[in-house]
């Protein structure tokens, strides 16, 4: 089979692999559909994990060989199926504290197209073992292969939300309006929350409209610390007078100072997108002690959300084919992470399709 090889920082190959073979409880799955996902390109540029992989984790496809096995019965060859290379063991002391992303077995990686598993979703077939079965979903007749692959992404934002301690009329701030901040704005919206979108692209500011902002400002204008000079005149008008949480959906120390600057007391300023380890800042800390502002951070999804992020996609209460911008051919998947890392005004959510 065809796969696109890491072979090193910045090196991605297209490659000629064996197909892997599966055991027991395991299945073979044809990969349609795979999503290019940031974390995904920092182990690619940065070499953060040692060659030979085949990475991507936002897969979908058809099952075409089951492995015999009683973890096997609810599947059937043919079946239409979204996958997630991580599940935790819903038994140690981080699953019973519900902090999934930090559990052992959560942290090893289940789904590979050979190598040692890293994904996979960037190659034609990837085995998919025993312990990652209780995330395969499948995908209704109605819904694409594209869909499916969008689970995982709009699993670990609907988890970021959760995270934060807001309710229906309450104002938020989601800085950054790419494919993962425009998921927040929406999945906001849908909620009853009233979305105050950033982002130096227009372009990106009128997209965050159509996905539910009921404010939008070009974050290039807002470097002053006073609330009554960062807010444009539009949203004051529209009386937002406060903000009461934050979700930095770009890891951008600006935005973090304007998010410490405008959330009121005892709001939230959430970080989704500040994976680089060793990463510094600085914080006023009477911000957090004395105003009772909490910095939270959100990483991964939650398996226990599956069947409501299920929902969410496949009735389309959140439409994620509007955020597929561009699609790869398996042996373009270097171009495809390549855009994906220096995105357009034009570009969003990128596949790699099969």
């Amino acid at each position: 089979m065809r796969a696109a090889v890491y072979r090193g920082p910045n090196q991605l190959r297209a490659e000629t692999v064996p197909v892997p073979r599966i055991g027991r409880n395991e299945l073979l799955v044809r990969v349609a559909a795979c999503g290019v996902c940031p974390t995904d390109i920092k182990k690619i540029q940065y070499g953060t994990l040692p060659p030979p992989r085949v990475f991507g984790h936002e897969t979908a496809g058809t099952i075409v060989k089951i492995g015999a096995g009683p973890l096997t019965n609810p599947f059937k060859v043919g079946d239409r199926v979204a996958l997630h290379h991580h599940v935790p063991c819903m038994d140690c002391h981080f699953c019973r504290h519900h902090a999934f992303a930090q559990c052992e077995q959560y942290k090893r990686t289940g789904i590979t197209a050979g190598f040692e598993p890293a994904g996979g979703g960037f190659a034609e077939y990837v085995r998919v073992m025993s312990f990652v079965l209780p995330g395969v979903v499948k995908i209704p007749a109605k819904n694409s292969f594209e869909e499916g692959a969008m689970l995982e992404p709009v699993n670990t934002v609907l988890k970021a939300v959760k995270r934060l301690a807001v309710l229906p009329g309450d104002n938020v701030l989601v800085a950054g309006q790419g494919p993962i901040g425009l998921m927040f704005t929406s999945l906001l919206q849908l909620r009853g929350m009233n979305v105050l979108a950033t982002d130096l692209l227009d372009s990106r500011l009128r997209l965050a409209k159509k996905f539910g902002a009921k404010w939008t400002l070009n974050a290039g204008q807002a470097s002053s610390p006073s609330p009554g000079k960062v807010l444009p005149a539009s949203c004051r008008q529209n009386r937002l007078t406060s903000i009461d949480a934050a979700i930095l959906a770009v890891p951008s120390d600006a935005a973090l100072r304007h998010a410490f600057q405008n959330v009121r007391g005892a709001g939230q300023i959430l970080l989704f997108a500040h994976t680089k380890r060793g990463a510094m800042t600085e914080v006023d800390l009477a911000s957090v002690c004395v105003d009772e502002k909490d910095l939270l951070g959100s990483y991964s999804a939650d398996f226990t959300l599956q069947k409501e992020v299920a929902r969410l996609v496949f009735l389309r209460q959140l439409d994620v084919r509007s955020l597929i911008t561009h699609r790869f051919p398996l042996e373009k998947t270097a171009d495809a992470i390549a855009l994906a890392s220096h995105p357009t005004p034009e570009s969003l959510k990128i596949l790699v399709s099969h």
